[in-house]
């Protein structure tokens, strides 16, 4: 990790400025995102296991809403802007 100070007089934002270029240009960005955004490929018979696993719970909710034993939900309701 590189270490980097503040100069005397110098604003946080040009300080967070010139340690984001000092980043960028040192190729540290590029690798922390491919590592943060990095997904393991899953093989054919997993992704098929995990959306029929999906369809079914779909289903099983929109059973018990229309049966009554689920309440409708309101999907504007908890978004607070």
């Amino acid at each position: 990790m590189s270490e980097m100070r503040r100069r005397p007089n110098e604003s946080f934002e040009s300080f967070m400025r010139r340690a984001k270029k000092r980043w960028q240009a040192s190729g540290k960005l590029l690798q922390v995102k491919k590592v943060q955004f990095f997904e393991v490929e899953k093989s054919r018979n997993m992704r098929r296991r995990s959306a029929v696993r999906r369809k079914q719970l779909t289903d099983k909710t929109e059973y018990l809403r229309k049966v009554g034993r689920l309440p409708e939900e309101d999907r504007f309701q908890d978004k607070r802007w």
